[in-house]
């Protein structure tokens, strides 16, 4: 266990000087992964008890945005890394937690698709399936993997080195995450390992929400950062009479609705997490936050694209950083958890069966 000593800025700042690694090489680099360890970064749903943060939401989204604004892809796999460690703590026995919490600080992966299968054997559970988009899992000691056993939606806990790693990330952004398949072929898994756990409350669905919404609104900040760079430069407007960009007042007003638009979401972002933090997680008040939850993601695309006018086609060149934050925040913002039109749904949903029951 580490001490957690390493300051936020000093985290930021090897995570900013190790981004574009993460980015071509499909990785998060190893400098990026110390540095997030050291900080506590891996440890905010580790329970208290085995020496982690045991975050609430505030805390952890506020922590996942500012690893995102240095580097959005170390950011996500610390938040995939907080929801498997919580479903751990939430479905597994003493004895299995002892162990996978050993070390607090390790960095834990897994996917909550039920891909897979589980036959009880002699000796334990034998489990075969495939499970994609599992972030982070070529660095992970452990994955937490649903599937099904006797017709039962079940949590297993694996050691990676058990499983097979099938390199299917192919995406224009959050490339750094390597959200690869694990591959289970017959693998003997000791029934104290497997549990059964049930579906997501909604406030507990929320909270992984905010693991996704995190590292995307510290990625919009980020651009916003760089942005701010471009009006701090002697660069002007191309083919215009302005000797700085802050002379013109359509630039101003651009960068203003840009910044406008990143303090929305993240204000949505802490209030959500605020709420979450004093209320019961399986509070049907919360319906409505599952729609803020998925407009802070839109108010991020829209943030960045307005960065992206300001800066003109220079901002795509592949040396700036900018376009790296902008397929980041497009690909992270259109996760399942923050996809508009499932909340639309949801909420939708919602209120008609509100309304059948006050008729």
């Amino acid at each position: 266990m580490t001490d957690h000593s390493t300051s936020d800025e000093e985290t930021g700042r090897v995570l900013r000087a190790h981004a574009e690694k993460a980015d071509l090489n499909g990785r998060v680099a190893p400098e990026s992964l110390h540095a997030v360890g050291a900080s506590g970064g891996f440890a905010l749903r580790t329970p208290q008890a085995y020496g982690g943060a045991g975050a609430g939401a505030e805390t952890m989204a506020r922590r996942l945005a500012s690893l995102g604004r240095a580097c959005p892809s170390t950011a996500w796999i610390a938040g995939t890394c907080a929801t498997n460690k919580d479903l751990v703590a939430a479905y597994l026995p003493w004895s299995v937690q002892q162990e996978y919490f050993a070390d607090p600080d390790a960095l834990t992966c897994g996917s909550g698709l039920p891909l897979g299968r589980g036959e009880p054997v002699a000796g334990g559970i034998r489990v075969t399936g495939s499970w994609p988009n599992v972030s982070g899992c070529e660095d992970a000691t452990w994955a937490g993997l649903a599937l099904m056993v006797d017709g039962r939606l079940c949590l297993a806990v694996i050691p990676v080195a058990d499983l097979t790693v099938e390199r299917t990330w192919h995406m224009a952004g959050m490339r750094g995450t390597g959200s690869h398949s694990l591959t289970a072929d017959g693998v003997l898994v000791p029934a104290e390992r497997v549990a059964e756990m049930s579906m997501p409350a909604i406030g507990k669905r929320l909270m992984y929400g905010l693991t996704v919404l995190g590292p995307v609104v510290g990625a919009a900040r980020g651009a916003l950062d760089v942005t701010d760079e471009l009006f701090a430069s002697d660069r002007k407007p191309s083919m215009t009479a302005y000797s700085r960009m802050g002379e013109s007042p359509g630039a101003r007003h651009w960068l203003a609705e840009a910044t406008h638009l990143v303090n929305r979401a993240e204000r949505t972002m802490l209030a959500i997490a605020r709420a979450l933090d004093a209320a019961d997680p399986s509070d049907a008040g919360h319906t409505g936050l599952d729609l803020d939850l998925a407009g802070a993601g839109g108010d991020c695309r829209a943030a960045v694209e307005l960065m992206l006018d300001l800066y003109g086609a220079s901002g795509f060149d592949t040396a700036n950083p900018l376009q790296r934050y902008w397929r980041d925040v497009a690909v992270g913002s259109r996760h399942p958890h923050v996809r508009t039109y499932l909340a639309v749904e949801r909420f939708g949903s919602a209120l008609a069966e509100r309304h059948v029951g006050q008729g």
